[in-house]
């Protein structure tokens, strides 16, 4: 079968791997679309997501949909042919965090597709994947393989905006128009917000916010936009980047809440620390999601605008280029492969 195996920075490689067999306790998923996510390409592109570093080849992804193909030993769930998406995570359930119901920064995690561990998490960017047969969720009624692909990033998304609190009726600012950004629009405009404003320096970036629901887009590096708003309720960083954080903190009103949910760069990021103070302003991390999982594809069956975020869909074979188009944000949104 065919798998999609980084080697190191700039080393990605379509290779024929063995077909896995599922351990107790697994189901083999016959993998249809694969989403080609920001650390995917990290991975890519610089060998490693912040501190995560490759040591030994692994084979990426983590956003993956198909069917049903068969179980292991003592394993139930979906009947074999059943159209599912892959949760990625598997929690190790007893630590501290996943005791008090916080299972997305489990200290002891497993995700498809990471090297936060050695030996790394192998990923599902492959023809069959062999999974924890917990992990699989059988899709909703109306809810095709394409559109679910988008269950994972979503989920992202959803996680952040709870972060956020209650944003019903609030003006909610996304700095970063990337696919998460995109989502994020649409989770907080799910979650009642009155009105969205995204900004970013890619103007077909920004096309893709309009696509979700944005109410008003900024080009991030014009001043005199007149999109940009006096103060916001809520700020969520969407980029990854130190400037993306400023902007929030300088945006949301005193006493308003900021999430930071882009990965920023290894090391230290230089930030507006007196506003946090002076304002009050309450300043949250988001990482991953968990039971975010199940929401995400209920809404993902409701709405067929999603489908509008996905630029191409490339076949396996031609992951280099799926890649490089994921890449360019003036010619993408969310790149699939198709296995």
């Amino acid at each position: 079968m065919l798998g999609c195996v980084i080697h190191g920075a700039g080393e990605l490689r379509v290779e024929e791997l063995p077909p896995p067999r599922p351990a107790p306790g697994e189901a083999l998923v016959a993998v249809r679309y694969g989403g080609v996510c920001g650390s995917d390409l990290h991975y890519w592109r610089h060998g490693g997501v912040g501190d995560f570093l490759l040591r030994e080849p692994m084979v990426l992804g983590h956003e993956v949909a198909g069917t049903v193909v068969s179980y292991g030993p003592g394993a139930t769930g979906p009947a074999p042919g059943t159209a599912v998406a892959v949760h990625p995570a598997t929690p190790c359930g007893t630590c501290p965090e996943c005791a008090d119901g916080r299972a997305n920064v489990c200290r002891d995690t497993r995700y498809l597709g990471s090297a936060a561990r050695f030996p790394h998490v192998q990923g599902g960017f492959a023809q069959q994947v062999a999974v924890p047969a917990g992990q699989l969720r059988a899709l909703p009624d109306g809810l095709g393989l394409r559109r679910a692909v988008l269950a994972e990033p979503l989920s992202v998304a959803l996680h952040a905006v709870r972060r956020a609190g209650e944003v019903t009726g609030r003006h909610v600012l996304v700095t970063g128009a990337g696919p998460i950004g995109c989502l994020v629009v649409a989770a907080a405009k799910a979650a009642g917000a009155a009105r969205v404003t995204v900004t970013d320096l890619v103007p077909e970036a920004l096309g893709y916010a309009a696509v979700a629901g944005a109410d008003t887009l900024v080009r991030a590096d014009d001043p005199d936009d007149p999109g940009w708003p006096a103060e916001v309720d809520v700020a969520v960083e969407a980029s990854g980047v130190g400037a993306g954080l400023d902007t929030c903190l300088r945006r949301v009103r005193r006493g308003g809440v900021v999430v930071q949910l882009g990965m920023l760069p290894t090391g230290r990021t230089p930030f507006a620390g007196n506003l946090v103070v002076s304002r009050e302003i309450e300043l949250r991390g988001a990482f991953r999601f968990d039971a975010e999982f199940d929401v995400a594809l209920e809404l993902l069956a409701a709405r067929g605008e999603f489908d509008g975020l996905v630029s191409a869909v490339v076949p396996v074979r031609e992951a280099g280029s799926a890649f490089a188009l994921a890449a360019d944000r003036e010619r993408s949104c969310k790149v699939l492969l198709e296995f």
